[in-house]
């Protein structure tokens, strides 16, 4: 391992070493020769030297003096040639400034402490302290205090100037400030010491030790009797404390002689005085005189004293005033029978003078009687029943009925009490069904029912619970279900054809007081919750009466045609001979509902009807609503007489091939239907449509609401031989291809029309 050489040099020694020590305020002359600085560079070369820094060009120019921080002063030195080359580096000279003890101690402004009065011996009042700007940490810099004021209640400790109170004699309320001159020596207190003296003041503050005490040994008030709500004393108080501290603001308080609660006191927040009130009424004739004990205290508790809250008495004279009757009780409280006859004396409600203690002389008047159910005798106060009392009646609250009465004394003042009467409740009530008339909508398999509800206006226990039945001789097409206190279900016992039904029931209370009623449920066919039978048209409109005109004229037009084509030939037709020539045969047919009579005939009438059907069709009169189910009985409106004069002849000629522009428009309207019924047999097709149609017209005009039970299906005689169906319905001749369905959807408009054609 090769060991590295290091060459040592020995730095050359430029500036002998310069630190040295001068002592503050140096007696002249000045300048004062203190050290003399040399550079090395001055063995070679005329060196010239020159300082600068603090003391020198830097502030403190022209002068040492110390730095209040270290006490030294720093200069720099540096040597240069005459020419002015400078041959060594700058040099820092540090002066030490020793201290001397030439400051004595200063305080600060006044110094203000304070402390609670009657505070104990010892008790650390505040600390004071004074400053030297003589060297920190010197004895020139430490202190000692001392009190040179002439005062025994206050100590100061010397070393750290703290002072502490040394009397329990500190009372504000005789003297609330104290100033105090304090004295401090540097170098420790010692003879050679310097001293100043401060000013340190000393406040007293406030403790609760004073309590209020009362002006006076007793106050008197006086107040009417019946007065309330008013002020009739002040109490004035005094109390030593601070000014509108919590110390001095008095808290009042009624000690004896409030138990009834007649008084209030308060304080008066400006003036500290008590206030008192009277709250309450006082009856003269009860209390002539009133004692009271108030007592004064502060919202701040006692502290420091052995003082008592003081209190004081207060008479308070109650003065008489004539005043009006009194009744014996402001209420009276009754309890009657309801319905109780008129006459009943039901109660004495009567009043006395608080002077006399009498009813002389007093009348009696009623002020409120809403319902003019009671007399009242002027002279005695006797409280007569004048009406029937109803406990169920609207002027009766919960069974309280109440009326207000006057009684007026000799002198005119008067007195007012009040009668409270409850009425005892009597079964005088049948429970009553609160709705009778109800709407069952038909339902396919379905027994429909209705909510009966019933009410009773009796109370517990003359009321519900309710007993629902039916009398012995009811029908038994309706049962009674789902029995509740005040309702049931009316359901039917079995399914019922439509039309209104009135049945009775019995509904009674508890105490099986009740009557029959009658309860009407109509049952319907319904759209949407309504019954259709209930939707009639209520105007034919304007193009209702244009195709009522237009109709009209047609059928004056037809009847000429038809009585100049029919009344040529009569034919007498032959159903029951030819019925096969009519009825289309179906392997599909079942019986029929009703047989046509023989013998049909075809009418203008009809005709005319046929054509008035197919203009309104045209002409959106609303044809509709007309049923297939229309069509039953027929045979029996019409027979097989002659429907009208003049037309004894099949009218089949008019549908013959001579007339057979009639024929295809008729089956462009109507369809084709229309037309292969003509071609086979007319006379049938026409009289069918002809006679539904003015069924249709009698129907609607006829309407009631259990027309519909034509619906049903009903029974008739067999016709006779010929068809594989046997006996078969007025239409079962008529197919799919009849050209009539039109008929099913006949509306309101058509059975205005109905009844405009009637009415004519």
């Amino acid at each position: 391992m090769v060991k590295r050489e290091v060459n040592l040099k020995r730095s050359k020694r430029r500036w002998r070493p310069l630190p040295f020590s001068i002592r503050e305020n140096e007696f002249p002359p000045f300048p004062k020769e203190i050290q003399q600085v040399q550079s090395d560079s001055s063995q070679n070369y005329d060196i010239i030297y020159r300082i600068y820094g603090q003391g020198v060009n830097l502030p403190p120019i022209g002068l040492f003096s110390v730095v209040p921080e270290t006490g030294m002063l720093k200069f720099f030195a540096e040597a240069r040639t005459k020419d002015g080359i400078k041959r060594d580096r700058d040099l820092d000279i540090t002066v030490k400034v020793e201290d001397e003890n030439d400051n004595r101690p200063e305080f600060t402004d006044v110094v203000v402490l304070s402390v609670p009065e009657h505070s104990e011996i010892g008790a650390i009042i505040g600390q004071v302290n004074a400053t030297d700007r003589d060297e920190p940490g010197t004895l020139f810099t430490q202190m000692a205090y001392k009190i040179i004021s002439s005062t025994d209640l206050f100590s100061i400790q010397s070393e750290t100037g703290i002072m502490y109170t040394a009397s329990t004699a500190l009372d504000r309320e005789t003297k609330d400030t104290y100033e105090l001159t304090v004295e401090a020596t540097d170098c420790k207190g010692q003879h050679y010491g310097l001293s100043n003296t401060g000013t340190v003041r000393i406040v007293l503050t406030d403790i609760n030790d004073n309590p209020p005490t009362f002006k006076a040994n007793k106050y008197e008030a006086k107040v009417e009797e019946n007065q309330k709500d008013v002020l009739i004393l002040r109490i004035p108080v005094e109390d030593k404390d601070l000014f509108n501290t919590s110390n001095w603001k008095a808290k009042f308080v009624i000690k004896k002689g409030n138990e009834n609660g007649n008084f209030r006191i308060e304080t008066d927040p400006v003036t500290n005085e008590g206030l008192l009130y009277v709250v309450k009424p006082f009856d003269y004739e009860k209390n002539k005189i009133v004692k009271l004990e108030v007592a004064a205290e502060n919202e701040a508790e006692l502290v420091g004293t052995k003082s008592t809250w003081a209190t004081v008495p207060v008479d308070v004279n109650v003065i008489n005033v004539d005043e009006g009757p009194e009744f014996e009780t402001p209420n009276l409280f009754l309890r009657i029978k309801e319905n109780e006859p008129n006459g009943t004396l039901i109660g004495i409600y009567k009043a006395l003078d608080p002077e006399t203690k009498s009813s002389d002389g007093i009348k009696y008047y009623k002020i409120s009687d809403p319902a003019s159910w009671i007399q009242v005798e002027k002279n005695t106060g006797k409280l007569l029943v004048a009406g029937n009392m109803d406990r169920e009646s609207s002027f009766v609250t919960n069974g309280m009925y109440n009326i207000t009465v006057n009684a007026v004394d000799q002198s005119s003042k008067t007195g007012t009490g009040t009668v409270e009467i409850y009425l005892e409740d009597e079964n005088d009530n049948n429970p009553i069904i609160t709705n009778k008339d109800f709407v069952i909508c038909e339902h396919y398999g379905q027994l429909g029912y209705v909510k009966v509800e019933a009410e009773d206006k009796d109370a517990e226990p003359l009321s519900s619970p309710f007993v629902f039945s039916f009398p012995k001789d009811h029908d038994k097409n309706w049962k009674i279900t789902n029995e509740k206190a005040t309702s049931m279900h009316l359901e039917q016992a079995t399914e019922l054809p439509t039309g209104t039904y009135n049945v009775p029931v019995i509904i009674g209370d508890q105490q099986g007081k009740g009557e029959q009623q009658i309860v009407t449920v109509r049952i319907c066919k319904c759209i949407s919750g309504q019954c259709v039978a209930s939707q009639t048209s209520a105007a034919l409109g304007v193009w209702g009466i244009l195709a009522l005109l237009l109709a009209i004229a047609l059928l004056l037009l037809l009847c000429i045609l038809l009585t100049c084509f029919c009344g040529k030939k009569k034919e007498k037709v032959d159903l029951d001979n030819g019925a096969e020539a009519v009825l289309i045969k179906s392997n599909t047919e079942g019986p029929g509902e009703e047989v046509m009579a023989p013998n049909f005939k075809m009418s203008a009438q009809q005709t005319a009807l046929e054509q008035e059907s197919q203009f309104l069709q045209q002409s959106g009169g609303g044809l509709q609503d007309i049923r297939l189910s229309d069509f039953q009985n027929v045979n029996n409106v019409y027979g097989s007489q002659t429907l009208g004069s003049g037309m004894q002849n099949d009218p089949s000629s008019f549908l013959s091939a001579t007339n057979s522009t009639f024929q295809t428009n008729y089956g462009q309207q109507f369809g084709s239907g229309i037309q292969h019924y003509a071609d086979k047999n007319g006379t049938s097709i026409w009289r069918t449509n002809g006679l539904v149609i003015d069924q249709k017209l009698n129907g609607f005009v006829t309407e009631h609401n259990d027309r519909f039970a034509e619906d049903i299906s009903h029974v008739y005689g067999f016709e006779g031989r010929g068809s594989f169906a046997g006996s078969v319905g007025c239409c079962s001749d008529l197919n799919d291809d009849s050209g009539i369905e039109f008929i099913n959807t006949l509306g309101p408009k058509f059975r205005t029309l109905a009844q405009v054609c009637t009415k004519k």
